[in-house]
């Protein structure tokens, strides 16, 4: 259904029936459910704490376990706050933390996968993008220039890959 059909749809119920359709969404479906509990509560710092929180867990388990190092968490959440419509300096703030997270456990535990520095390298790119096209950039410049530099003093694999993508997005007198 197109969403030109939608309106002419809707626009042909009753007030009553459009408010029974509505609540019956928010039954059936979760993300109808967290949408609207966003919209009317939006307790952003503490879904950006609790995103933090699952992120570092990935890095820096409880106990004995594993670390698992998964870019996907980060991306997940990434994704749920971009269609949530929280602020752009939250969504940055985690896009940088994945990053930052991920180059605190390589400090402490070298990481031998060539495909996680290219994770970690997709990442940077779409957070400069990101903080670029929301206009945010110049105030995130201090951690960038550290994520930056902690690619150089650990040596990762595509440090010139990073300097390439932030050479492409950055203006060149920043």
């Amino acid at each position: 259904m197109s969403k030109r059909a939608l309106k002419k749809y809707l626009n042909t119920l009753e007030k009553e029936q459009l408010e029974e359709q509505l609540l019956d969404l928010y039954d059936r479906f979760k993300p109808v459910q967290v949408y609207y509990n966003f919209v009317f509560n939006p307790k952003e710092d503490k879904l950006v704490e609790e995103a933090k929180f699952k992120i570092g867990k990935e890095y820096f388990p409880a106990g004995r376990r594993k670390p698992k190092a998964r870019r996907s968490v980060a991306q997940k959440h990434i994704k749920h706050f971009l269609t949530l419509g929280v602020e752009p300096a939250l969504v940055a703030d985690i896009m940088l933390y994945n990053l930052e997270i991920a180059q605190t456990y390589c400090a402490r535990k070298p990481v031998r996968q060539d495909s996680f520095y290219q994770s970690m390298l997709n990442s940077f790119e779409q957070a400069v993008t990101y903080l670029k096209a929301e206009g945010i950039l110049t105030d995130f410049k201090p951690r960038i220039a550290a994520i930056l530099e902690a690619t150089y003093q650990q040596e990762w694999l595509n440090t010139e890959g990073f300097d390439r993508v932030w050479d492409e997005v950055a203006p060149t007198d920043f």
